[in-house]
């Protein structure tokens, strides 16, 4: 009984962070009915930049292996959040905003050349930052893998059996702050009522007033920002980082995906719920069957949800009239 609230107490903390990630997704499809497939790259800039950071702050030649003062982690946390917002906010202003009335296939065309962009940009070797004695190609990343110094103290903590990290509680407490941040915006404030009115009729909403090139961007902001902050706390819980074109960022991209379909895409608790069950899902079928099929598990869930409840499990049909 104690090995499985164990698999359940990993489960859950690798499905805050898909949480993490669904909830960039599912924000800017619950305001822009649309998927933004560059996200997963986005992540994955926030975890380079979250690198890169420490590494111009010195932190490892500084510290070693021990771990810095809170204010130098809030700041490395703090550049991932900056760094991948302002590419939200670029690929919004020139890739996706020329096409807001285009067809709906030339905008998935477009995201997924920008995902492929970012990609392919990480390999370049620009900017050098001192790590160590080393040199650390970090702006654009290089084509090789990394290691993320210790960011915080992680300790485990024993309850009734089962250990829990002091890094999984940290990413578990985040995703629920953010999760709950961000409903509290969007239902509690005039930038949330006007991403409401931009999400029923982007038309109506400019008739009555709103600007909706600002609503769009800040959406694409927010979404960035939460994947930046996804990112930095991907480091801190698996430091081995690898290049950006790597299969592992798509993968986890796309379970980030798969957890906001699972929730209801568009809804907020949704994403953190459809984020924590994949989680429990991926590491029961790690633990009773195979570690080979780790990814199968994940998206059978999701094909399971979409035959049963297509529109997710926290998700509401919507009748559209034409």
């Amino acid at each position: 009984m104690t090995s499985f609230f164990q698999i359940i107490a990993d489960g859950i903390s690798i499905g805050a962070l898909y949480a993490l990630v669904a909830l960039g997704y599912t924000l800017v499809y619950g305001i822009l009915q649309f998927i933004n497939f560059a996200h997963s790259d986005v992540f994955a800039l926030g975890a380079w930049a979250s690198l890169t950071a420490a590494a111009m702050l010195g932190l490892s030649s500084a510290f070693g292996a021990q771990v810095p003062p809170f204010y130098l982690t809030l700041l490395v946390l703090l550049a991932a959040m900056v760094v991948c917002g302002a590419f939200g906010y670029a690929i919004e202003r020139l890739a996706y905003r020329p096409l807001r009335n285009a067809p709906r296939l030339n905008v998935l065309i477009t995201a997924i050349g920008v995902s492929l962009l970012l990609q392919n940009i990480g390999q370049l070797e620009i900017f050098r930052a001192k790590n160590q004695g080393m040199t650390v190609y970090s702006i654009p990343f290089g084509p090789f893998p990394r290691v993320m110094p210790p960011m915080i103290v992680n300790e485990s903590i024993t309850f009734l059996g089962v250990t829990f990290n002091t890094v999984d509680l940290i990413i578990l407490a985040v995703a629920m702050v953010i999760m709950i941040g961000i409903e509290w915006m969007i239902f509690h404030t005039k930038i949330g009522l006007a991403m409401r009115a931009v999400s029923f009729n982007h038309r109506t909403a400019a008739l009555m007033g709103v600007n909706v090139d600002r609503v769009v961007s800040f959406t694409f902001v927010t979404g960035a920002v939460l994947a930046g902050a996804a990112g930095f706390l991907y480091c801190l819980k698996y430091p081995q980082l690898r290049q950006t074109a790597d299969t592992m960022w798509v993968l986890f991209g796309l379970k980030g995906f798969v957890a906001a379909v699972v929730g209801g895409i568009g809804n907020i608790r949704g994403a953190m719920l459809g984020g924590l069950c994949i989680g429990l899902i991926e590491f029961l079928g790690v633990s009773t069957i195979s570690s080979d099929y780790r990814d199968v598990y994940v998206f059978s869930i999701l094909i399971v949800v979409l035959l049963v409840r297509p529109n997710g499990i926290l998700g509401k049909a919507v009748v559209e009239k034409v």
